[in-house]
């Protein structure tokens, strides 16, 4: 029987970071030696038993060092593999963790190609004893290989869960079961013998969502205000200073902030900037209320501050009606 080919993308992290010892769990990121796919190729030959791996470098950065302009060159990096690969089963994106779901659900809302795409990382460098590197990474690569995960949108593989891109989120700084989705649970599970899919995503898999990211030279700037008490505006004002187009108010649940900091997203609105109201709390819904649609705020839903942020930018690339803007947080 034919292997299915998978291509491995190799962007920095943990997952591909040499420590100074076994016991370095920590510091690694000092000795500034990171992994391209053909080494961690190379290291983890196990990969290679079931599948064919291509590799395709790309820059070795940390993943708190990622942006914009990563994004966009990873996307259109993975947006290639399967044009001079037609026989490419999916492709693997080995990612630093501290914002792998960022990257993930960037990738989710802009990426057009029809084979499954995962994004995975580790908590502990290839280097470490009872590194989950080796293991997430030969998960990962099974799950992209696998047909029954097409048509669920970018995927995030750690800690033998598969999870949607959308939902997923870090949940803890140390511990290897750190990613999780917090409102509806994982997608399905990868075992020794298969991958089995538990569940479909409900929302839809934006493969004809409106953003052109070709043609997107920079997005516009948007900033996320937490909530804490006693806020009192002072940090959204200095956004808006600061030339942001959107802002999204991480707020108290189930959607609201102080007085003084509403009164100053109020401000943004009747400026022109567009306000999104989000939950600084791990799980539940912003649902839209009298009060936000009397302020102009586009609620969030279940989707958390940092990636409303994301869809917030992209959106606002398109257009500035809240009303189109609230459909696609719907939606998206």
């Amino acid at each position: 029987m034919k292997k299915p080919k998978v291509a491995l993308v190799a962007t920095g992290g943990t997952i591909a970071s040499l420590g100074a010892d076994s016991l370095d769990v920590l510091n690694y990121g000092a000795t500034n030696r990171r992994l391209g796919a053909s080494d961690l190729i190379e290291r983890f030959p196990e990969l290679s038993l079931e599948h064919v791996i291509i590799a395709a470098e790309f820059r070795r950065v940390a993943s708190n060092d990622i942006g914009f302009a990563e994004w966009k060159e990873l996307a259109l990096l993975l947006e290639r593999l399967p044009q001079e690969n037609p026989d490419l089963a999916g492709i693997v994106v080995a990612h630093g963790t501290a914002t792998l779901e960022e990257t993930a659900y960037f990738l989710h809302l802009t990426l057009r190609v029809g084979v499954p795409v995962v994004l995975v990382g580790s908590q502990r460098p290839p280097t470490a004893l009872s590194s989950d590197a080796g293991m997430n990474l030969l998960a990962a690569v099974r799950t992209a290989a696998t047909r029954e995960v097409r048509g669920a949108g970018v995927l995030v593989v750690m800690n033998d869960e598969i999870h949607g891109a959308r939902e997923v989120t870090k949940t803890s700084t140390l511990r290897l079961h750190t990613f999780a989705s917090p409102d509806f649970g994982m997608l399905g599970q990868v075992d020794n013998d298969r991958v089995v899919m538990l569940r479909t995503p409900t929302t839809r898999h934006p493969i004809d969502a409106p953003f052109d990211l070709a043609s997107i030279e920079a997005l516009p700037r948007v900033d996320i205000c937490h909530a804490y008490a006693g806020c009192d505006g002072v940090g959204s004002r200095a956004f808006v200073a600061a030339g942001a187009r959107g802002i999204v108010s991480a707020g108290f649940a189930p959607g609201v902030t102080s007085p003084a900091e509403t009164a100053a997203l109020v401000e943004a609105v009747r400026d022109g900037i567009a306000v999104v109201q989000a939950s600084r709390v791990l799980s539940g819904r912003v649902p839209r209320t009298l009060r936000n649609d009397e302020r102009g705020f586009v609620c969030a839903g279940n989707l958390n501050p940092q990636k409303s942020r994301i869809l917030l930018a992209l959106a606002l690339t398109v257009t500035r009606d809240r009303a189109q803007l609230q459909r696609w947080f719907d939606r998206y």
